[in-house]
C-alpha cells in the first residue's frame, strides 16, 4: 500500500504541475477572488508542493517499515498493524498540507494582476525560520532516516550472511552477500537521488 501510496502522490504532483504551468501559459490576468484562489492553489505551486512534500514523507516511511521488517522482525510481525501503515499514509498528507498550504494563504496575494505567492512575510525572522523548519524537516531528517535505515539493514543482513557461513550454508550465504550488495545500492542511490534534487530549492533560498 506504501508503494501505491507513492505513485499516487507522484501522479498527483505530476497532473498538477501541468495545470499550473498550463495556466501560466495563458497569460491569465489575475483579479478579483477567483485570481486570489488561482494565486494561492495554482500560480504558487502549492498543491503540487504539498503532494510533493507528503511522498517525500512517504518515502521516509517506506524506509521505515523497511527497517522495521528487517531489523526489529519479531516486534514488526507481532505489533505492526495495517491500520498503522494507513495512519502514517494520512499523517503525510496532514503534515505537508500544514508546511505548504497553511503558509501560503497569509504569504500570497495578487498585485496588478500578478500572484506573488510565499511574498509578503510578516517579518523577515518568520520566513527564515519556515525555509529552516523546512530545511531540517524535509532534506536533513530524512536523508538521515535513509541513511541508518539502510545501514542497519545492511549490518542485519551481513549478521545474517556471516551466521549461514559458519553453518556452511553457501547457498543462502551468496543470496544474503546479493541482498546486501542491493540495499548498499539502494541506500546510494536514493539517498543521492533525494539529496541532488531537493538541494537547488534550499540554494534558491539562501542566494534570495
Amino acid at each position: 500500500m506504501l508503494i501505491v501510496h507513492q505513485n499516487a502522490l507522484d501522479l498527483f504532483t505530476s497532473f498538477f504541475l501541468m495545470v499550473t504551468y498550463a495556466t501560466r501559459l495563458c497569460n491569465v490576468h489575475l483579479a478579483g477572488s477567483a485570481g486570489y484562489w488561482l494565486c494561492t492553489l495554482i500560480f504558487s505551486e502549492c498543491l503540487s508542493w504539498w503532494a510533493t512534500t507528503a511522498s517525500a514523507i512517504n518515502l521516509a516511511i517506506i524506509t521505515i517499515e523497511r527497517y522495521l521488517r528487517v531489523v526489529h522482525h519479531s516486534w514488526s510481525q507481532n505489533k505492526l498493524r495495517s491500520w498503522m501503515v494507513y495512519s502514517a499514509m494520512v499523517a503525510a498528507w496532514i503534515i505537508s498540507f500544514i508546511g505548504n498550504i497553511v503558509v501560503v494563504f497569509p504569504t500570497s496575494d495578487v498585485v496588478d494582476g500578478f500572484c506573488y505567492a510565499f511574498y509578503f512575510w510578516n517579518s523577515r525572522t518568520a520566513e527564515v525560520f519556515y525555509y529552516t523548519w523546512s530545511f531540517l524537516s524535509f532534506y536533513v531528517i530524512i536523508i538521515f532516516i535513509f541513511v541508518f535505515c539502510y545501514w542497519r539493514i545492511v549490518v542485519v543482513v551481513r549478521r545474517q550472511a556471516s551466521v549461514m557461513a559458519g553453518h556452511g550454508a553457501d547457498a543462502v550465504q551468496d543470496h544474503l552477500n546479493q541482498i546486501q550488495s542491493n540495499v548498499i545500492k539502494l541506500m546510494i542511490f536514493v539517498s543521492a537521488c533525494y539529496a541532488v534534487s531537493w538541494l537547488p530549492f534550499f540554494i534558491l533560498f539562501l542566494i534570495d
